[in-house]
């Protein structure tokens, strides 16, 4: 390693854009080695996201098995430009909002740095109130008492301590969170391993729970109408135990009409005749329940007289295979968007790996296993859960939630384990994808001003104040689209290292106000504001014009490709060195 590149001459120390800690990292104080970085990985990868991933896929028809293979490519596939991204932070010992400076000039980083921070502020604020719910939990379970469905003061109280938890391992540097994450590691891992022996032992054995997978993609009701007999029919599929018989004992329909809902009553259930034919009946909706704009209702319950969820059940379209294709793809799209946002700040984790062997085997050994093996996990547990709890009568009703997983135990003990799980999965989650972004992100603005430290409960405030207890619902969706919209600064990033500086930056000229970087003294290069644009814009055409809906869909990839094109068409005579 180049030693020399890892300096900064001593009169640029009193640039207003240096600090410390955006300096480079020496070789000495590099302790993030192979494991650590993969460690780091399986402390990110573990969260209530990953453990329900491959549930979204199959509650829209897709195999377990597809949907865990769509899961492993797509993180194959993302590892690829998190390492590319990364080798520039082992290299220069740098974080994404310095190195970028040389992109996109020493001011116009700022934009993608601080929309890359408030996309993880806004997660840091979700994760510590999930973790804060964990806290809550088990004190209602210590103390005795009965947990409220609102708001209360117990629970601001409890979002509170795990906030300072938080606080406390940023306060401490990423030396504390190194040793958060290779001691959180082992652990989710053997909770995994114990969720699984669980679903073993409670549903009979390994094969036998999956053997039952196809019952999680079967929707319980399905629709068709018999044009030549002018009528319905509702083919039913509650699910069954392993050995075949049913959950159920009855099931009710209700199909809509001029004057509301028609309720044909509990009808007792019959394996043998799954086909419920709806016919005669005055003033049904038929047009209505064509066109998707009503739908018939179906709604089961076993002997013990506990009750599905009411279903709504549309007509059934048999998908052909070009659409069949085109699902994949997007599901396959959404995967890659899933960890999208590291990709671009990756060099903050890697500035501190010591060879770029160490940090490509850490990312791959990492990340996409880790993501496999916990939404195996996930469906693995589910599944058991449906076979195992009399009361899970339905697919729909599939407790893919950890949270609703848990309510189901009475036991106090596996209560307060598994919240125990869900504390230590959401510390290493948040401490390491949503708080070193932010940090170095707002520490970049000011670098004389505001130390990492300060960069970190910064982010930590901000997450207060968009309030997740009110917008937990609303907000992962913003979150989700804003993310969507990042691949075209990873697209210029990418082409500016590789392409137009051939993995050569100048160190001294990124803290200079008035060096290569600084763009002629606007601190902004047009080239990458183009390019940013350009990408933008080209992902979010689908939103409002449906013919290219699948610009849309596609957002991380037509994004990232736009972006890379236009800013490789005009950065190519960009000045290179000083």
């Amino acid at each position: 390693m180049d030693h020399e590149r890892l300096k900064v001459s001593e009169h640029l120390k009193s640039s207003s854009l240096y600090s410390e800690e955006l300096a480079p990292v020496p070789y000495e104080k590099r302790t993030w080695n192979m494991w650590s970085l993969a460690a780091i990985w399986v402390g990110m990868a573990v969260c209530i996201p990953t453990y329900i991933l491959a549930s979204y896929m199959i509650k829209s028809g897709l195999s377990w098995q597809a949907s865990l293979v769509i899961i492993g490519l797509a993180n194959l596939v993302i590892t690829i430009p998190m390492v590319l991204n990364g080798y520039a932070g082992v290299k220069y010992g740098m974080p994404f909002p310095v190195l970028g400076r040389a992109s996109f000039g020493t001011s116009g980083v700022h934009i993608a740095s601080v929309l890359r921070a408030i996309v993880a502020c806004g997660w840091f604020g979700v994760q510590t109130w999930i973790g804060g719910l964990a806290f809550y939990s088990i004190w209602n379970i210590m103390t005795g008492q009965e947990g409220s469905y609102g708001l209360d003061a117990g629970k601001f109280i409890c979002f509170g301590l795990f906030w300072l938890v938080n606080i406390y391992f940023i306060w401490k540097g990423t030396e504390s969170i190194r040793w958060l994450e290779n001691y959180s590691a082992p652990i989710l891992i053997i909770i995994g391993i114990i969720l699984i022996v669980w679903g073993i032992r409670n549903a009979g054995s390994f094969d036998a729970v999956l053997a039952q997978g196809h019952q999680m993609q079967q929707k319980s009701a399905e629709l068709y109408y018999d044009q030549s007999a002018n009528q319905f029919e509702v083919k039913l599929f509650p699910l069954t135990n392993t050995d075949g018989s049913a959950k159920v004992s009855e099931y009710s329909v209700l199909a809509p009409t001029t004057d509301g809902y028609y309720d044909f009553g509990w009808k007792a259930w019959n394996p043998a005749e799954p086909v419920y034919k709806i016919e005669n009946v005055p003033g049904i909706e038929t047009k209505n329940i064509l066109s998707g704009e009503e739908a018939v209702k179906v709604q089961f319950r076993n002997k013990d007289m506990a009750l599905s969820t009411i279903v709504d059940v549309f007509t059934h379209k048999e998908k052909d295979s070009i659409e069949s294709l085109w699902e994949y793809i997007l599901w396959f799209t959404a995967m890659v968007g899933f960890w999208a946002t590291m990709s671009i700040s990756i060099s903050d984790i890697t500035r501190y790996s010591r060879t770029q062997k160490d940090q490509v085997l850490g990312q791959f050994l990492g990340l996409p296993g880790t993501m496999m093996f916990y939404s195996f996990v996930g469906i693995f547990v589910t599944l058991s859960a449906m076979l195992v709890f009399s009361d899970i009568l339905i697919s729909e009703d599939a407790p893919w939630d950890p949270v609703s997983l848990i309510a189901k135990f009475k036991s106090p003990g596996v209560v307060i384990f598994a919240q125990i799980a869900m504390i230590i999965a959401t510390l290493s989650t948040n401490i390491a994808a949503n708080v070193i972004a932010p940090a170095n992100a707002f520490s970049n603005l000011f670098p004389k001003k505001i130390s990492f430290r300060k960069g970190g409960v910064i982010a930590g405030i901000i997450g207060i104040i968009i309030c997740p207890w009110w917008l937990l619902d609303e907000i992962s969706g913003i979150l989700i689209f804003v993310s969507g919209l990042l691949g075209p600064v990873l697209g210029i990033l990418l082409c500016d290292y590789y392409v137009i500086r051939k993995k050569n930056l100048v160190t001294d000229e990124l803290f200079r106000r008035d060096g290569i970087y600084s763009y002629n003294g606007s601190g902004v290069s047009r080239a990458a504001l183009l390019a940013l644009i350009a990408g933008i814009l080209t992902a979010l055409i689908g939103y409002w014009i449906p013919s290219l809906a699948f610009l849309y869909h596609l957002s991380w990839f037509t994004g990232f490709a736009v972006s890379f094109i236009v800013y490789y068409l005009t950065a190519r005579n960009v000045r290179i060195t000083a």
